[in-house]
């Protein structure tokens, strides 16, 4: 439902109130998407994944408590894996490249998407 002119015209105040007052905050809320954050998680799961089974396979023959954290840490490491991966998973390919109405797709989406769709395009216009 989209909104009307005086909700369209109250939220466009908050940003700029927020903007001014702290535009650090405002950068990077206009930076940072769920694709950004889901795959810095998937990112950060992965290493402690790893880290776990490093703890496993050091830890194990000389102390079964230590091993047991290694597990642990791999466990919750693949969960936060798998959470993050199926978020990613549910956007299509539309919703991560196309622009939002009225919003700079840039900040929206982050520069590694504009260059990706910059690429794809001139490959597009190569092979026509």
């Amino acid at each position: 439902m989209p909104l009307s002119e005086h909700e369209q015209r109250i939220l466009a105040e908050l940003e700029e109130s927020l903007s001014k007052q702290d535009p650090r905050f405002a950068k990077n809320v206009r930076e940072t998407n769920i694709y950004s954050h889901s795959g810095r998680r998937v990112r950060w799961g992965v290493a402690g994944f790893l880290v776990g089974l490093l703890v496993l396979i050091l830890c194990f023959s000389h102390s079964v408590l230590l091993g047991l954290v290694g597990v642990a840490l791999m466990f919750i490491s693949a969960v936060v894996v798998e959470r993050n991966a199926r978020l990613l998973g549910r956007a299509s390919w539309q919703d991560i490249t196309r622009p939002s109405q009225g919003d700079d797709t840039q900040a929206n989406y982050g520069p590694r998407t504009s260059s990706l769709r910059d690429w794809l395009s001139r490959h597009r216009h190569k092979s026509e």
